[in-house]
């Protein structure tokens, strides 16, 4: 099967009629639908599929228990409306590369692996990269069975009602152990590529990124009847907030964005009890992440103190720089320019992945392929199909120069 083939018949699953995004939450049903088609796939190829204790998929091709296999693959979720490349696109590739290799008839002397890491996105339970994060004990089994989604629904109640056991979950040395390297196609979520004319980047690492939950919290009454100067209404300080959020990042050179919020009771003629906003920020370095949300959490308190207002602000999770492995990106830079005229630019990314979760346990690389609105986590997200057409054969060749070696 083509990779525009695999493509479309992908394309409509999860998607809204009325955004044209996706809507692709971890144990749902269109999750389900996902997961049913990496499995088609897998068994279409004669490939040995798996899934692990933490609801990741594999498929294999070899055997996986010889160890320092060659894998590749991403995710198959979405953020709420995203986009059809970010996740998909790597998975995707993976299988279409595999089928190329094969036309080829490549031999190899490694295993090689696709995988599908679960809620990549954590648009559901409020965490990215569960699947992986799990798997490589970056995240214990107890927090993970305490994360909620909106409706109250524990994440171990909704890997049951999907059919899967949820008392297995945790970390997972035995699979981690088979990898030798792990390489991820994704697009870019950015314009480098596009600025630069190439169609194919390396990743050289992953800014520091974290989020953070701010709860102003006051007094509900009549928002006809309260005067203002008797009000303790959390909204400004949240919208205050926002403001110094946008200046403390242009500072730094960094980005923040608070881009969910909830607000109690929510009502139009009712004055907030509650305003809960979620903090992303993302700097090049550490200290620059760290002024810049030391700062924002500053102007947030002054502001809250002015209006009478509390504030609690909870780190809800941290991923530190992460600097992918020099000599496994060497490898693939030399694999893609050896008797090519192929440019492939090393660029660093603000934006978390799987690979830079395994990044702490095993050799990772990343390939970027160029995405021309640089637009992600929307429906404008794209990629043209050659471009697409272009990162299989270079995720085929780097599979091929690493699996016989």
């Amino acid at each position: 099967m083509s990779f525009h083939s695999m493509w479309a018949e992908l394309l409509p699953v999860g998607r809204s009629s009325a955004s044209g995004g996706y809507r692709r939450f971890a144990w749902t049903g269109a999750d389900a639908d996902c997961r049913a088609w990496f499995r088609q796939q897998a068994e279409a190829r004669g490939l040995t599929h798996e899934v692990d204790r933490n609801g990741n998929q594999w498929a294999w091709l070899g055997d996986p228990a010889a160890g320092n296999a060659v894998v590749t693959g991403s995710h198959l979720d979405s953020v709420p409306d995203g986009g059809a490349f970010d996740g998909p696109l790597g998975v995707v590739s993976a299988f279409a590369a595999l089928d190329e290799l094969r036309a080829r008839g490549a031999r190899f002397t490694r295993p090689l692996g696709i995988v599908n890491f679960g809620d990549e996105e954590g648009a559901r339970f409020g965490l990215a990269c569960v699947g992986s994060r799990l798997t490589a004990g970056a995240l214990t089994a107890e927090d993970a069975r305490r994360l909620t989604d909106a409706d109250g629904i524990t994440l171990p109640e909704a890997m049951e009602a999907a059919g899967y056991d949820p008392d297995a979950i945790g970390p997972d040395p035995e699979r981690l152990a088979r990898i030798g390297a792990f390489v991820e196609l994704h697009v870019e979520q950015g314009r480098a590529l596009d600025l630069s004319g190439d169609r194919i980047g390396i990743a050289s690492a992953i800014w520091p990124h974290g989020r953070w939950r701010f709860d102003f919290r006051g007094e509900a009454n009549h928002a006809g009847t309260t005067r203002l100067a008797d009000r303790r209404d959390p909204m400004p300080s949240y919208a205050e907030t926002v403001l110094a959020a946008r200046r403390e990042a242009e500072l730094a050179g960094a980005v923040a964005t608070f881009g969910k919020i909830a607000v109690e009771p929510n009502g139009v003629n009712a004055i907030p009890s509650l305003v809960r906003g979620w903090l992303d920020s993302r700097a090049a370095d550490q200290a620059s992440l760290d002024t810049v949300v030391t700062g924002i959490e500053k102007a947030a308190r002054e502001y809250a103190a002015a209006h009478g207002v509390d504030l609690d602000v909870v780190r809800e999770s941290f991923t530190p720089v992460v600097e992918f492995d020099h000599a496994l990106r060497d490898e693939v830079a030399r694999i893609l320019g050896h008797d090519t005229e192929l440019s492939v630019p090393v660029l660093g990314t603000g934006a978390g992945h799987d690979a830079g979760i395994l990044s702490g346990r095993v050799p990772t690389a990343m390939l970027f392929v160029r995405n021309p609105t640089g637009v992600s986590h929307s429906p404008a997200e794209s990629a043209t199909e050659d471009d697409c057409v272009a990162g299989v054969t270079a995720l085929a060749d780097v599979l091929e120069g690493l699996a016989r070696t």
